[in-house]
């Protein structure tokens, strides 16, 4: 706890002796409704599939931004999707954020906030809507958590952020331990068009070990193509809100588009998932959701806020005994 407020009190000092120096230019608030829809149609390939075909709506999002002056800003988000309870269609707190750019390089946020393992690598991916980027996917990190972040522009080329959130992510309330995580990234692009990030993070357990994560990634996008890769690691956690001693994740992920004109473009993906085996075992402790994952297909975007997408997905097991995955999708998102 006393880390907990140290930093906390570090970072309002900081950014107060910032704000000391900033003026308001005149400025008139403003707000404006947004939303984005996730729906497919899928056919099930897979040898032995009980559910061959069927119309889905993954997610829905509906909020709201509003700027309250040029540096201050607050939007509110809900995510409409499924949940253990059975509900297909459970609106969830997605986002309920303050942001303040409390001087020139230098911005706070608070409330329920994005996180930014991941962002950047999604950025990259570019199809959310089809299928969500690798730590999201394997449970290495969530999107979104209570807590506070600060985002800082040290250069041009180098930008960093540090949070601390409670850890649980936006679907749950904080545990019981109410230990937080603490955690950051540097993303430094060197030249145009080139990215790279590494990202670290750790939350204290009850046990002796923390729950621990790793994320290292470089993509380059130049007029016709993008490409990004990355490497990684999940410690001590059969999933980032799930501590387990000496359980382990690790995986890469590649993916490139190559775009053919404003509204075309080709795109395919490779993930691999592994896990660490235990002492006195014999198979890896996630054997059977290991494996590799293989996403090709082609998008076309009438018009600006809709995509469409036809793409094949494969999943296949390390473990022999389980069928493959293997489907055909059509993708929609539809967004203002």
């Amino acid at each position: 706890m006393k880390k907990q407020l140290f930093f906390l009190s570090a970072l309002f000092l900081t950014i107060s002796s910032f704000s000391q120096n900033t003026t308001e230019e005149e400025f008139k608030p403003s707000g404006d409704v947004q939303f984005k829809v996730f729906w497919n149609y899928h056919t099930d390939l897979s040898q032995n599939a009980t559910n061959k075909s069927a119309f889905e709506l993954k997610r829905s999002y509906f909020g709201y931004k509003y700027d309250f002056s040029k540096n201050i800003s607050a939007k509110i988000t809900f995510d409409v999707g499924s949940n253990t309870g059975g509900s297909e269609y459970t609106a969830f707190l997605k986002a309920a954020q303050l942001d303040w750019k409390v001087a020139e390089g230098v911005k706070l946020s608070m409330g329920m906030i994005g996180m930014k393992q991941f962002n950047d690598q999604e950025d990259f991916w570019g199809y959310r809507y089809i299928f969500t980027s690798y730590q999201d996917a394997y449970g290495f990190g969530t999107s979104a958590d209570l807590g506070v972040s600060a985002e800082f522009t040290i250069t041009k080329t180098l930008k960093a952020n540090v949070l601390i959130v409670n850890g649980e992510g936006y679907k749950k309330l904080q545990d019981e331990d109410g230990n937080q995580r603490f955690g950051g990234n540097l993303v430094f692009e060197p030249i145009k068009g080139l990215t790279t990030k590494i990202y670290m993070d750790a939350q204290p357990t009850t046990n002796s070990k923390a729950v621990t994560a790793l994320a290292l990634f470089a993509g380059y996008k130049a007029s016709h193509w993008r490409f990004g890769a990355e490497y990684n690691e999940l410690n001590n956690g059969k999933k980032y809100s799930s501590p387990a001693v000496d359980h382990d994740l690790d995986g890469f992920s590649f993916y490139s588009t190559y775009i053919i004109n404003k509204k075309f473009e080709i795109f395919g993906r490779y993930d691999a998932l592994n896990s660490n085996t235990l002492t006195g075992q014999t198979a890896a402790w996630n054997f059977d959701k290991n494996g590799s994952q293989i996403i090709a297909g082609i998008q076309y975007a009438p018009v600006k806020g809709l995509k469409f997408s036809l793409n094949y997905q494969d999943f296949s097991f390390d473990n022999a005994t389980i069928d493959n995955k293997s489907l055909v999708f059509l993708n929609a998102e539809f967004k203002l």
